[in-house]
């Protein structure tokens, strides 16, 4: 089991009703990309962040670390929305940086430091957001509130199955990885090249046979998934708190912007 849906099933807000938290969530979510924000969208990082760590009592190294894997994404679109290129000729706009190399320069301009800077805050908000979503509720769970919803019951019964995949794969391939470390598949560069695409080769054949057995299996009983077991129930507490918190920043937002 991964250790990110390990917390979703173990977390101190797992009893919570799955409605709750993906309408808190979501809501906190919409209002980060409608409200457009900088201080917004860091007060609605602090909030989540705090009911992750707070509430749902994730570790802070771990959500630290989950923190950093877009970090890298964010980076690069960072970078390319701070540089600007342009002919050594051409008059630069107001701008906080600059360098010139043969016939080009290289500068930051105010106007795309400032998009940078909002670009930060909102993503920075939004993964606070969906952290908290799969961090404390279940796939099961979700699935569940999307069925209540009505959605298409074909993309409930997809995401299941893709989520059902994904331990399967990493299964497959811890094993077929350990067996050929146990044969020195990886001792030098070339064995090293022809062991991972004999990796990727026998994945592809058994998440393949896998899904034929899989699907076999759905219709012998009807093609029906395993749907969530509704334990928790509404909590007016939850219901009013969140109501708060959302007319609070929706207020705050609509104030200060």
């Amino acid at each position: 089991m991964l250790l990110i849906d390990k917390y979703a099933y173990l977390n101190k807000l797992a009893s919570v009703h799955p409605l709750e938290k993906m309408i808190f969530s979501l809501g906190l979510l919409l209002i980060t990309l409608i409200m457009r924000d900088e201080r917004l969208s860091l007060i609605t990082f602090f909030v989540m962040s705090a009911f992750i760590i707070v509430g749902a009592k994730i570790p802070l190294t771990y959500y630290f670390k989950l923190l950093l894997l877009p970090g890298f994404f964010l980076l690069t679109s960072l970078v390319s929305i701070l540089l600007s290129f342009t002919s050594s000729t051409n008059a630069l706009p107001a701008h906080i940086w600059s360098f010139t190399w043969s016939n080009w320069t290289v500068f930051i301009g105010n106007a795309s430091m400032l998009a940078a800077q909002q670009l930060f805050f909102i993503v920075l908000g939004s993964i606070s957001c969906l952290y908290f979503l799969i961090l404390t509720t279940s796939v099961q769970g979700i699935c569940y509130v999307l069925r209540q919803w009505r959605l298409p019951s074909l993309l409930v019964e997809l995401v299941e199955l893709i989520y059902r995949f994904i331990f399967m794969f990493l299964e497959s391939m811890q094993n077929i990885h350990l067996a050929q470390q146990a044969r020195l598949g990886y001792h030098s560069p070339m064995q090293w090249l022809r062991s991972v695409s004999m990796l990727i080769v026998a994945l592809f054949v058994e998440m393949f046979q896998r899904s034929r057995e899989l699907n076999n299996a759905m219709q012998s009983r009807g093609g029906e998934a395993v749907y969530w077991q509704e334990m928790g129930s509404y909590s007016k507490k939850n219901w009013l708190g969140m109501a708060a918190i959302l007319l609070v920043l929706i207020v705050y937002g609509g104030y200060f912007t």
